[in-house]
């Protein structure tokens, strides 16, 4: 007879050598990683190219429908790539990489005209108003520029942060959304930019200027948006220097992502991106301040953080793709704080929910960070607090794993507000 000990050493056993045959791989779960990245900037890619045949079809037959649409196509083209974000700061190919398609804040005067109380140039950018759309050639450090003919490699080569001046911001999406949307004049009060289509318009009709010009800097800054997509698409294809980066070290590659997840959610989102423009009351500080689009950009950076520890993403196409996650590490290691995170990033993902929904339904971003608006302030911290919290748990989770390599990026709005008024 098989004593009770024996059945019970024999059958903890049996569970431990389960446990073992479905325990998941570090090597698993950076490939799912790697995986939801590599589709995250095919869909960004995609997307992008959507828009770029919206942009080609504006500059061919300007009109207020196909403006819009071309509007309409940069709303959808930023879906994705807010997502994408979450493989920023660990990954040191797209943080490098990140400024040519995302910077913010931008002095859009270099670009193209802005109103008169937008001011000139200052000490800090002395090319804050060189509108380049007006100006075919201009000198920088003692040598002329010739932007006469106004290209993709002229944006990226001689322009973008031009004077070593980062705010010179010549090339991205934001470049594009000015230029779709021009400048949102509104203040903390409701409303976008208002550009008009006639400022792509031929002959009479054409508006403030050198409309063909703007339209060559409109297609030059897609096109080039465009191929910065391609590369870092190719980045994370099964030979990409991105992917292989990862793979190398497993360790290293964990900590990629906690990297990636905690400094989005903190630094980068509640503090330089939220709590800032709660703390100076300022629009400007707004992520997508010319389309009023900062509700969605703040919602699926969250969302980009959350499917990425679930190991979940849904492609614009419906596809899920998923596979053995940062979930599935922390569950093993402590179940309970697998629940905490798990529930954490649903807590912010509601809150972020609802900055999305009462911006959608007509309480926009602008008027959330109005001084004296104590729903739009506790809209906002309510995000920005969720954002926090989570952290807090992803610290938690990264001396679970025995992770000695994970610095989370901070912000002086959340880390010494004082610093902010200097």
């Amino acid at each position: 007879m098989i004593s009770t000990a024996l059945r019970a050493s024999t059958a903890a056993a049996l569970c431990l050598a389960a446990s073992s045959a479905f325990a998941v791989e570090k090597a698993d779960v950076l490939n799912t990683y790697a995986d939801i990245a590599a589709a995250k900037y095919d869909d960004s890619l995609l997307t992008a190219k959507i828009l770029q045949a919206a942009v080609d079809a504006l500059i061919a037959t300007p009109s207020a429908e196909t403006l819009q649409a071309a509007r309409d196509a940069w709303f959808a083209a930023r879906v994705p790539y807010q997502q994408s974000e979450v493989f920023r700061f660990g990954n040191a190919i797209v943080d490098d990489w990140e400024g040519k398609v995302n910077a913010w804040p931008l002095d859009e005067g270099l670009i193209d005209y802005v109103d008169a109380s937008y001011g000139g140039a200052t000490d800090e950018n002395a090319f804050a108003a060189l509108n380049v759309v007006a100006n075919p050639t201009f000198t920088l450090s003692g040598k002329t520029i010739d932007t006469s003919d106004i290209t993709p490699a002229l944006l990226e080569g001689d322009l973008h942060e031009a004077d070593g001046v980062e705010a010179n911001v010549a090339t991205g999406y934001h470049a594009v959304e000015f230029l779709l949307w021009g400048q949102d004049l509104n203040g903390t009060e409701h409303g976008a930019g208002n550009r008009s289509w006639t400022d792509y318009a031929t002959g009479a009709d054409c508006t403030n200027g050198n409309c063909e010009r703007r339209g060559d800097y409109l297609k030059a800054a897609t096109d080039l948006l465009v191929s910065d997509l391609e590369w870092m698409a190719a980045q994370w294809t099964a030979k990409g220097d991105a992917r292989s980066t990862l793979l190398s070290d497993e360790d290293a590659g964990i900590s990629a992502i906690l990297t990636g997840m905690g400094s989005l959610s903190y630094g980068e989102t509640a503090g330089e991106r939220m709590r800032l423009g709660v703390m100076l009351n300022d629009p400007e500080e707004e992520h997508s301040c010319f389309a009023d689009n900062t509700h969605n950009d703040h919602y699926y950076d969250g969302l980009g953080v959350q499917n990425v520890y679930l190991g979940q993403y849904v492609r614009v196409d419906g596809t899920l793709i998923s596979g053995p996650s940062v979930s599935d590490l922390v569950s093993a290691e402590n179940a309970a704080l697998d629940l905490e995170v798990r529930g954490k990033l649903s807590t912010t993902m509601r809150a972020l929910g609802q900055i999305k929904t009462a911006a959608e339904s007509g309480f926009s971003y602008d008027q959330m960070l109005a001084a004296g608006n104590a729903k739009g302030e506790a809209l906002i911290m309510s995000g920005v607090n969720g954002l926090i919290d989570q952290t807090r748990s992803f610290e938690r989770a990264i001396v679970a794993l025995d992770l000695n390599n994970v610095a989370i990026e901070g912000s002086d709005s959340l880390d010494n507000p004082n610093a902010v008024f200097q």
